[in-house]
């Protein structure tokens, strides 16, 4: 029998720091928060906690705009109650993820302060310094993915410096070996003090084009409708050939601590998600599948998904699915509060690792978010496109009162309506609620090997319901799925004793209008 890692058989559950839980008042999720709810994500049946940026600083994109790699944001805290928050982790069995941000820092990193004070300096190979194109104005036609120009001028020096998101994130020179040493001992800084692992930002950034050329353009740009980041291909600005030596080499970081993970963000094609994890499976140990995310919530078209998927894994590879995350608008928003429940099972019985966004075990949806409550500078950037992602990032709701327990202060985002019923507190006391069904999933996940390490079959699929079968030699469960809002025939004979259901009142050869069923074969 095959012993998989935790990170085979464990369930990862993403916490955005800012909105899961505010110690101090000052209405910012911190660290000390997160302490005190690990024991709820031990109960939950997580196994490890993704948490995104947490270091210093200037907070132009929440986190994403780093201004020390070794250092903690004193809005979450401090070196030592992040040692404790890992201590305290590991003493219920948890396992910490760090979010780790390598393609670009913050323009108030030292490291940029002195990159751009001079030509001469010694760390102006440290980012993306371009003369201005012959006839004046940015180097060539790359965009930032915040809208406008990745270009912005510096007259002190003469040059502009590259930064694919906002002029306050200048990106770091991955060609520069001194770079990349300095990256990775970053790294190993964070693995001696009892880190877990990484989730890698937009690890296919991280190399652009070594001749700078022009993106082609995008022949199905819409204008008015698409972000302006779209209107070129991004040909040379994202995964390069060369951009998996970089992965192959945090990799070799990542291994020389034991039991430890790489997990990269990747939003690419089916094809290439795959190669990350490298030609002999030293790569990526995770390649993030988004796949799901944007995917029709339809029988046919996910049962396809999911074969297409399982075929192009490379031999070996371990396979991953996600329903949300903090940049997608969450799933109960996306399907409706009903198909959520079939969301929660069809996540947590495919083959692979399961990534959790917090608050979706309660059925958080997205919060509408006035003008001016506004936060974030994708929204500001490119307003009215329904590109901001504030709506997914609101504060966790853990009772059914004014700040949903989250604070005692003013949360920094708003935390919307349904507070009364949709939290952990009156979730927990409801037998019928959606955290009630997280919970035995996660369970029955983590007892039972066929649904966390076996193997998946596709059994049947029509136009409403899909069935599979997972298995380990002798332990078998049959799942069947209606992603329609109208009853359905069961389309394989009764597959043998029911676990789950979750409609009440279901009957034997018929499944309810969004109804999700698990079987013991």
């Amino acid at each position: 029998m095959t012993q998989r890692l935790w990170w085979q058989d464990g369930v990862i559950y993403q916490i955005y720091p800012r909105s899961f839980a505010d110690a101090n008042g000052d209405g910012i999720g911190d660290l000390e928060g997160i302490r005190g709810k690990l024991p709820y994500l031990a109960e939950l049946g997580v196994r490890a906690l993704w948490i995104s940026p947490i270091f210093p600083s200037p907070m132009a994109d929440f986190g994403y705009d780093v201004s020390d790699y070794r250092g903690i944001d004193p809005l979450f805290g401090d070196i030592e109650s992040m040692d404790g928050l890992i201590a305290d982790a590991h003493a219920l069995g948890l396992k910490i993820i760090l979010d780790f941000v390598p393609n670009h820092t913050s323009d108030e990193h030292p490291w940029f302060r002195e990159s751009r004070r001079s030509r001469d300096s010694a760390f102006r190979d440290w980012y993306l310094w371009r003369d201005p194109a012959p006839g004046g104005g940015p180097p060539n036609n790359w965009l930032s993915n915040f809208g406008g120009s990745a270009w912005t001028f510096d007259p002190p020096t003469g040059q502009y410096y590259l930064h694919l998101f906002l002029d306050k994130q200048p990106d770091l020179n991955w060609r520069n070996p001194v770079v990349r040493q300095a990256m990775y001992d970053a790294m190993r800084f964070w693995l001696r003090r009892g880190v877990d692992g990484f989730r890698v930002d937009v690890l296919y950034h991280v190399i652009k084009d070594a001749q700078f050329r022009d993106n082609p353009v995008n022949p199905a740009y819409r204008e008015g409708i698409d972000s302006a980041a779209n209107r070129f291909l991004p040909v040379h600005t994202a995964d390069l050939p060369e951009v998996l030596g970089v992965v192959t080499a945090m990799r070799e970081v990542i291994d020389e601590f034991p039991e430890r993970v790489l997990i990269g963000e990747l939003y690419l094609p089916l094809d290439r998600i795959v190669a990350y994890y490298g030609e002999n499976l030293d790569g990526a140990n995770l390649p993030f599948n988004f796949l799901l995310i944007g995917a029709p919530w339809d029988a046919r078209y996910i049962a396809s998904l999911v074969e297409r998927y399982e075929a192009a894994l490379p031999a070996g590879g371990w396979p991953n699915w996600v329903l949300g995350n903090h940049d997608k608008p969450r799933i109960a928003s996306r399907v409706g509060d009903r198909q959520a429940r079939v969301a929660a099972v069809l996540l947590l019985t495919l083959r692979g690792t399961p990534t959790m966004y917090y608050g979706d075990e309660i059925g958080m949806h997205d919060v509408p978010i006035a003008p001016g409550q506004v936060r974030d500078p994708f929204e500001i950037n490119e307003p009215g496109k329904g590109l901001g992602r504030d709506p997914q990032r609101t504060p966790m709701r853990w009772f059914p009162r004014e700040g949903a327990g989250f604070t005692r202060g003013v949360p920094w985002l708003p935390v919307g309506d349904r507070v009364a019923t949709c939290n952990v507190a009156s979730e927990t006391e409801d037998q019928a609620s959606l955290l009630t069904l997280y919970k035995t999933l996660l369970h029955l996940r983590r007892d039972s090997r066929a649904l966390s390490v076996g193997a998946f079959r596709l059994l049947a699929v029509d136009d409403a319901v899909m069935v599979y079968e997972r298995s380990d030699g002798h332990e078998r469960y049959i799942v069947a799925l209606n992603f329609t809002e109208a009853e359905s025939r069961l389309p394989v004979p009764a597959p043998g004793v029911l676990l789950l259901s979750t409609v009440a009142g279901a009957s034997p050869d018929v499944l309810l209008a969004g109804e999700a069923r698990i079987y013991r074969a």
